[in-house]
Formats: C-alpha cells, sequence, structure tokens
C-alpha cells in the first residue's frame, strides 16, 4: 500500500465521519426543535384553559362586565351568538347580552367541557370546546342546553384577547 493510498482511505474514513457528524447535529435539533414544540402546546393548553375556566365563571356572574377583560374593545370584531345572531363589537355584545338574555335570566352557569382544543400561529390562536348553558328564567322556564364554541384570540401585549367567538346549540338541542 502506498502512501497515497492509506491517505486516501484515512481521508475517505474521516469523511464519514463528518458525514455523521452533520447527520447526528441534525437529528438532535430536530429532537430539540419537536421538544420544544411539544412544551409549548403543553404551555398553550394550559394558558387557554385557564383563559376558558374564566370565560365561563365570567359569564355565569350573568355580569358581561366581568367577562369584557376577555375581549378585543375595538368596533368591527363580529362575535356570533346563539341569539340574536351577531354583534358588531364588544360594546354590542354587552348591551345585547345584558338585555336579550341577562335581564330575562335569574341564574346562568356557563360551563366548559373537558375537550378543549388550541391551535396556535405566532400571536393567532383559535379555541374549540364544547359547552354547557343552564339557566332559570324570570318566567319560571329553565335553558339546559349543548353549547358549540369556538374564539379565535389575538395576543395583545401579554393578554390573550378575543376578537372574534361563535357560539351555536344543535338544533333540537
Amino acid at each position: 500500500m502506498s502512501a497515497t493510498t492509506g491517505t486516501s482511505l484515512l481521508s475517505n474514513r474521516h469523511g464519514h465521519y463528518w458525514i455523521l457528524y452533520v447527520l447526528l447535529a441534525f437529528f438532535g435539533g430536530l429532537l430539540t426543535f419537536v421538544g420544544a414544540r411539544a412544551q409549548q402546546k403543553a404551555t398553550d393548553d394550559a394558558t387557554f384553559r385557564k383563559l376558558i375556566d374564566g370565560y365561563c365563571a365570567a359569564w355565569s356572574t350573568k355580569d358581561p362586565a366581568n367577562a369584557a377583560k376577555y375581549y378585543a374593545k375595538e368596533d368591527g370584531l363580529v362575535f356570533y351568538d346563539v341569539a340574536p345572531f351577531s354583534y358588531g363589537s364588544w360594546k354590542e355584545c354587552d348591551v345585547g347580552v345584558r338585555k336579550n338574555f341577562f335581564n330575562n335570566a335569574e341564574s346562568v352557569s356557563l360551563t366548559a367541557g373537558k375537550e378543549l382544543k388550541v391551535t396556535r400561529r405566532g400571536t393567532i390562536a383559535w379555541t374549540t370546546v364544547p359547552m354547557h348553558l343552564t339557566a332559570k328564567m324570570k318566567d319560571g322556564k329553565t335553558i339546559d342546553s349543548p353549547i358549540r364554541y369556538t374564539g379565535i384570540w389575538e395576543k395583545k401585549g401579554k393578554n390573550w384577547l378575543l376578537v372574534h367567538e361563535h357560539l351555536s346549540a344543535p338544533l333540537g338541542g
């Protein structure tokens, strides 16, 4: 074996090591990324579970002022409700819910189910969760209904605020 052949084999062996190092670095980075994504998902799930539970507790007080902190206040935002069809701003929502629902209710309870789903893309997130509404009305009637809920949230400063929401009750429910 000549010195040139020995050097060539040695260089070739080091080339394989270089490829191995690059692959290990790539997979190490990939694992770090996947781990960070999983941790972010767990953090988002906990954050939005707390927000949704607080949201339900706030609306259950029958005072929209308690729920106001969950909503962006710009005009032109659309909030779909069970009745009436929709509101075009937080101000409309506040006035409308008081007039159309709370003024006629003795008690209200809104609870979120366990099946909260959170999807986040930067400063925008959307949540879906089944909810349950029970209310005792002043006329003696009761409401006991499942509610489908979708919330679109935007992070403004340190706070997540609703910029759109959609509540609906299944037909016949």
